[in-house]
This record gives structure tokens, sequence and C-alpha cells, in this order.
């Protein structure tokens, strides 16, 4: 049986999980949960995840998780053949978790907060302060990536870049990636985007893309 997976197709951490599923040769049970509705507010919802957000696994076994950052390592743990997407190596996986931690607090932080404010206070444009709040998020990635790695834990592809990538094709819909700015970031963003795990992605990314510019004028 497959895990499920509750889910918005637009929303970056959503999509992270979906791209790592297809990283794993992982098959979800997709469960679309309508907000408008009030889905993710019933009670056998807040029996799964109390802060009613969206991912939310519940896997075969019954055992529920939510969070991007939480779901993706345990996905790797569980079901991948080797520990290359998340290391077991603990200096390796601490800068994988340092990463994490730094997508799941500041990267998807920033970008939350200005979607939020679009689809739910009416925002029609972006100030200079919501450009300067993703662009610090760029300027950062742009340093984890100074000393020459490729992927932005080091030398491998890991689940870091899996959910980095998610939130940030949400910040380049808001503030467009510069390249002369941020060269690296750059490279990264189309490298990742590439890979054939990234096509999971594109469906709920063009959702975002329409809702997004039909908000902004």
């Amino acid at each position: 049986m497959a895990p499920t997976l509750y889910m918005i197709p637009p929303s970056p951490p959503v999509r992270s999980v979906l791209m790592t599923a297809k990283a794993l040769g992982l098959t979800l049970n997709e469960k679309i949960i309508n907000f408008p509705a009030g889905e993710h507010l019933q009670p056998e919802y807040l029996k799964l995840n109390p802060q009613h957000t969206v991912p939310t696994l519940v896997d075969d076994d019954g055992f529920a998780v939510w969070d991007s950052n939480a779901i993706n390592p345990y996905l790797i743990g569980k079901y991948a053949k080797d520990d290359s997407l998340y290391p077991q190596d603990l200096q390796k996986r601490a800068i994988v978790d340092q990463r994490l931690h730094f997508n799941g607090s500041v990267a998807f932080g920033a970008v939350a907060g200005i979607v939020r404010c679009i689809l739910y206070e009416g925002k029609t444009c972006l100030d200079d302060n919501d450009k300067t709040r993703v662009e610090q998020v760029y300027a950062f990635l742009e340093a984890f990536l100074d000393d020459g790695k490729p992927w932005m834990a080091g030398d491998c592809l890991t689940v870091a870049d899996y959910n980095l990538y998610a939130t940030v094709s949400a910040g380049d819909v808001l503030v467009p990636i510069d390249g002369q700015k941020y060269p690296k970031v750059a490279t990264w963003f189309e490298k990742v985007g590439n890979l054939p795990e990234a096509e999971a992605t594109k469906k709920g990314l063009a959702i975002f893309e329409s809702l997004i510019s039909s908000k902004l004028q």
C-alpha cells in the first residue's frame, strides 16, 4: 500500500515531496486538501496534523508526519537504496540538516510571508522590502555555493537541493533570480530544474505562477 500525501499542488513544500518521491521511484496516494472548504480544519485532519498544514504524509502503517523538511528525510531513510540523498556520515548530514533548517525557517519564511499577503491580504504589488527579503535568501544561497561545490550541501546531490529548489522556484516567480548578481544560484537552479525528478514539480509550479500573476498588477 502506497503512502498517502495530503497536499495542494502549488505548495513548494508539497512539490519538494513529490520531487523526492519521484527520485526514489515511490508512488504516493495523492489526496488534495480543499483549503477554501476548510478540509484542513476538520477533526480527522487535525488528528493527523494539529498544525493543519500541508504536506502531511501518512505511511502504509498509519505513521503520520508533516513538514517537508521532516517528510523527505523520512522517505529517504525508509525507501532509498543508499544514503546519497541524506548521508549517514554525521558531518555531511549536519550540512544537509543545516540547509533544511535554513529552508524551513529563512527561505520558505520569506516566500510564504509574501505569498500570504498576496493571497489573503489583497497585496497587488511587491515593495522594496519584499524584494530585499527574497534577494537576501538568494545571497545566502550564493554564499553556500561559494566554495565551488556544485550542490547546496557539497559535492553530491541531496535532499537539501530538492527542498530548496521547490522554495526558490516560488521565490523566482516573485523576484526573478538575477544571474549577474547570483550566478552560482542561477546555475544551480537551472541544473536542479533539469533533473528528471524536477518534472514532478512543474504542474504545481505552473498553478502557483498563474495564481500569483492573477493577483499582482
